[in-house]
Protein backbone atom coordinates (compact mmCIF):
# COMPACT_ATOMS: atom_id res chain seq x y z
CA UNK A 1 0.00 0.00 0.00
CA UNK A 2 1.17 3.83 -1.44
CA UNK A 3 -0.96 6.16 0.68
CA UNK A 4 0.26 9.71 0.97
CA UNK A 5 3.81 9.52 0.28
CA UNK A 6 6.01 12.02 -1.18
CA UNK A 7 7.90 10.77 -4.10
CA UNK A 8 10.68 12.98 -5.13
CA UNK A 9 11.89 12.58 -8.91
CA UNK A 10 13.63 9.59 -9.97
CA UNK A 11 12.79 7.35 -6.48
CA UNK A 12 11.87 4.45 -7.41
CA UNK A 13 9.83 1.27 -5.08
CA UNK A 14 10.13 -1.46 -6.01
CA UNK A 15 6.98 -4.05 -6.55
CA UNK A 16 4.83 -1.17 -4.95
CA UNK A 17 2.29 -3.55 -3.87
CA UNK A 18 4.35 -5.60 -1.52
CA UNK A 19 5.27 -2.73 0.41
CA UNK A 20 3.70 -0.27 3.61
CA UNK A 21 4.45 3.46 2.97
CA UNK A 22 2.06 6.17 4.30
CA UNK A 23 2.47 9.71 4.83
CA UNK A 24 6.50 9.64 4.66
CA UNK A 25 8.31 11.74 1.74
CA UNK A 26 11.10 9.67 0.36
CA UNK A 27 14.40 11.69 -2.00
CA UNK A 28 14.81 11.88 -5.37
CA UNK A 29 17.25 9.20 -6.72
CA UNK A 30 16.36 6.72 -3.77
CA UNK A 31 15.27 2.93 -4.06
CA UNK A 32 13.23 1.64 -1.67
CA UNK A 33 13.14 -2.76 -2.27
CA UNK A 34 10.33 -4.91 -1.58
CA UNK A 35 8.45 -5.96 2.13
CA UNK A 36 9.61 -2.37 3.28
CA UNK A 37 7.57 -0.42 5.85
CA UNK A 38 8.20 3.19 5.92
CA UNK A 39 5.56 4.95 8.69
CA UNK A 40 3.74 8.32 8.55
CA UNK A 41 6.78 11.75 9.23
CA UNK A 42 9.61 9.40 8.14
CA UNK A 43 11.65 11.21 5.93
CA UNK A 44 14.19 9.06 3.60
CA UNK A 45 16.92 11.83 1.59
CA UNK A 46 18.36 11.45 -1.98
CA UNK A 47 20.35 9.08 -2.89
CA UNK A 48 19.29 6.08 -0.49
CA UNK A 49 18.86 2.64 -0.75
CA UNK A 50 16.32 0.71 1.32
CA UNK A 51 16.63 -2.75 1.50
CA UNK A 52 13.90 -5.41 1.44
CA UNK A 53 12.22 -6.34 4.62
CA UNK A 54 13.09 -3.17 6.85
CA UNK A 55 11.15 -1.35 9.25
CA UNK A 56 11.37 2.42 9.28
CA UNK A 57 8.90 4.08 12.02
CA UNK A 58 7.43 7.81 12.53
CA UNK A 59 10.08 9.96 13.66
CA UNK A 60 12.89 8.11 11.70
CA UNK A 61 15.32 10.88 9.61
CA UNK A 62 17.42 9.15 7.12
CA UNK A 63 19.48 11.79 5.12
CA UNK A 64 21.29 11.45 1.77
CA UNK A 65 23.16 8.81 0.33
CA UNK A 66 22.44 6.23 2.74
CA UNK A 67 22.37 2.35 2.49
CA UNK A 68 19.58 0.40 4.88
CA UNK A 69 20.44 -3.30 4.58
CA UNK A 70 18.12 -6.31 4.72
CA UNK A 71 15.66 -6.54 7.37
CA UNK A 72 16.72 -3.56 9.60
CA UNK A 73 14.50 -2.15 12.41
CA UNK A 74 14.47 0.85 13.59
CA UNK A 75 12.39 1.75 16.62
CA UNK A 76 11.25 4.87 18.40
CA UNK A 77 9.95 4.28 21.25
CA UNK A 78 12.05 3.60 24.49
CA UNK A 79 9.04 2.13 26.91
CA UNK A 80 7.31 0.02 24.72
CA UNK A 81 3.75 -1.26 26.46
CA UNK A 82 0.77 -2.17 24.67
CA UNK A 83 -1.71 -0.78 27.66
CA UNK A 84 -1.30 2.38 29.24
CA UNK A 85 -1.57 2.81 33.01
CA UNK A 86 -5.58 2.55 32.86
CA UNK A 87 -5.22 -1.24 31.30
CA UNK A 88 -6.32 0.00 28.12
CA UNK A 89 -4.98 0.03 24.72
CA UNK A 90 -2.61 2.98 23.61
CA UNK A 91 -3.69 5.34 21.59
CA UNK A 92 -1.49 8.20 19.94
CA UNK A 93 -1.25 10.13 23.43
CA UNK A 94 0.12 7.74 25.60
CA UNK A 95 3.44 7.62 24.24
CA UNK A 96 6.63 9.65 22.83
CA UNK A 97 8.02 9.47 19.47
CA UNK A 98 11.38 9.34 20.35
CA UNK A 99 13.83 10.43 16.69
CA UNK A 100 16.47 9.32 14.94
CA UNK A 101 18.53 10.54 12.76
CA UNK A 102 21.10 8.73 10.11
CA UNK A 103 22.95 10.70 8.75
CA UNK A 104 24.93 11.69 5.46
CA UNK A 105 26.74 8.08 3.90
CA UNK A 106 26.15 5.99 6.62
CA UNK A 107 25.64 2.49 5.52
CA UNK A 108 23.50 -0.01 8.43
CA UNK A 109 24.55 -3.74 8.11
CA UNK A 110 21.10 -6.51 7.20
CA UNK A 111 19.04 -6.92 10.63
CA UNK A 112 20.81 -4.39 12.50
CA UNK A 113 18.13 -2.84 15.13
CA UNK A 114 18.27 1.08 15.75
CA UNK A 115 16.74 1.79 19.01
CA UNK A 116 14.93 5.51 19.44
CA UNK A 117 16.56 8.62 20.22
CA UNK A 118 19.87 8.08 19.03
CA UNK A 119 21.74 9.67 16.07
CA UNK A 120 24.29 7.94 14.03
CA UNK A 121 27.27 10.16 12.52
CA UNK A 122 27.88 10.58 8.72
CA UNK A 123 30.08 7.80 7.10
CA UNK A 124 29.80 5.53 10.32
CA UNK A 125 29.69 2.39 9.61
CA UNK A 126 26.73 0.04 11.45
CA UNK A 127 27.82 -3.74 11.20
CA UNK A 128 25.37 -6.59 10.56
CA UNK A 129 23.29 -7.69 13.29
CA UNK A 130 24.57 -4.72 15.71
CA UNK A 131 22.15 -3.11 17.79
CA UNK A 132 22.47 0.68 18.53
CA UNK A 133 21.43 2.02 21.66
CA UNK A 134 23.29 5.09 21.72
CA UNK A 135 25.00 8.04 19.12
CA UNK A 136 27.43 6.82 16.80
CA UNK A 137 30.32 9.46 15.98
CA UNK A 138 30.94 10.07 12.39
CA UNK A 139 32.99 7.78 10.65
CA UNK A 140 32.74 4.89 13.13
CA UNK A 141 32.44 1.51 12.77
CA UNK A 142 30.30 0.03 14.92
CA UNK A 143 29.25 -4.10 15.78
CA UNK A 144 27.75 -6.28 18.31
CA UNK A 145 24.74 -6.39 20.97
CA UNK A 146 24.94 -3.42 22.38
CA UNK A 147 26.98 -2.28 19.30
CA UNK A 148 30.73 -1.24 20.27
CA UNK A 149 33.04 0.79 18.81
CA UNK A 150 35.48 -1.49 16.68
CA UNK A 151 37.24 1.17 13.98
CA UNK A 152 37.28 3.90 11.91
CA UNK A 153 36.51 4.62 8.35
CA UNK A 154 40.19 4.82 6.70
CA UNK A 155 38.87 7.87 4.05
CA UNK A 156 36.84 9.72 6.70
CA UNK A 157 38.28 13.21 5.64
CA UNK A 158 38.44 12.79 1.83
CA UNK A 159 34.66 11.66 1.98
CA UNK A 160 33.53 15.14 4.63
CA UNK A 161 36.04 16.83 2.01
CA UNK A 162 34.05 15.84 -1.01
CA UNK A 163 30.74 16.49 1.10
CA UNK A 164 31.83 20.25 1.30
CA UNK A 165 32.57 20.51 -2.08
CA UNK A 166 29.34 19.86 -3.45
Amino acid sequence: MIKGVMLEEGAVVYHPDLVNLYDCRIGAQTRVGTFVEIQRGAVIGRNCKISSHSFICEGVTIEDAVFIGHGVMFTNDKFPRAVNARGELKGGADWVVSPVRVRTGASIGSNATILGGVTIGRYALVGAGATVTRDIPDGAIVAGVPARIVGQVPDLSSLLSRELAS
